[in-house]
């Protein structure tokens, strides 16, 4: 199942270690990154694979969701239909 991971805040050192570690702890594979760093706001979009992964798609959301407002961050997680969906022109 392919995953989208958005994350969106002020940039700052630890960002992209914080949700990859996560990912590897939970055997998400992650397939394609996108980041942007413009007047110190960080935004990025991850397409990840959870076919192998042992978190639910709502636990990584939570998960990754309380770690990145730790960090001042909004991350949000949805299914690349959901995302697909939501974003139709």
């Amino acid at each position: 199942m392919k995953t989208v991971i958005t994350i969106v805040g002020q940039d700052r050192v630890g960002i992209i270690a914080m949700i990859s570690n996560i990912l590897a702890e939970n055997n998400v594979n992650i397939l394609n990154i996108n980041q942007n760093i413009l007047n110190g706001f960080f935004n990025m979009v991850m397409i990840v694979d959870m076919d192998q992964s042992i978190i639910s798609l709502k636990d990584l959301g939570h998960l990754l969701g309380e770690k990145g407002a730790a960090m001042g961050l909004d991350i949000k997680v949805q299914h690349e239909d959901i995302f697909k969906i939501m974003h139709r022109v």
